[in-house]
């Protein structure tokens, strides 16, 4: 009959276990190293890389949900900003009769500038 040898369980505490798993992780040491240096079944080692990973998951998505958020309200700012730029120049093209934006603008962003000042000169009559 071939006996396997059992290490004897030995309980670890939550942030040894994180260590742990950071270690393997980071090839810093290998599952079998690790089991003897803290004489650990691998089998645990295992459950904990597993239960670790998911809980490194739950902790991005909700950052990337945060980073999301962000990301938002900086699209939304930087609209503003750019809107607030192109009735600048479009009310400067007006007044000065030169069309700078289409000089030196991408064609999309004078186009839209050009919308503004139709708009303006249709406002005014």
């Amino acid at each position: 009959m071939n006996t396997v040898e059992r290490l004897p369980t030995k309980k670890l505490g939550y942030d040894l276990k994180l260590i742990i798993g950071d270690q393997i992780q980071n090839a810093q040491i290998s599952i079998n190293h690790a089991s003897d240096k803290y004489q650990v079944s691998r089998a645990s080692i295992y459950y904990w890389l597993k239960k670790y990973s998911t809980l490194e998951q739950k902790k991005q998505g909700m950052s990337k949900k945060d980073e999301i958020k962000k990301l938002k309200e900086k699209i939304e700012e930087l609209e503003f900003v750019k809107d607030f730029q192109q009735d600048i120049i479009a009310d400067m093209e007006l007044i000065t009769g030169v069309d700078m934006s289409k000089k030196s603008l991408p064609k999309t962003l004078a186009d839209e500038i050009e919308k503004k000042k139709q708009n303006r000169l249709k406002e005014n009559g």
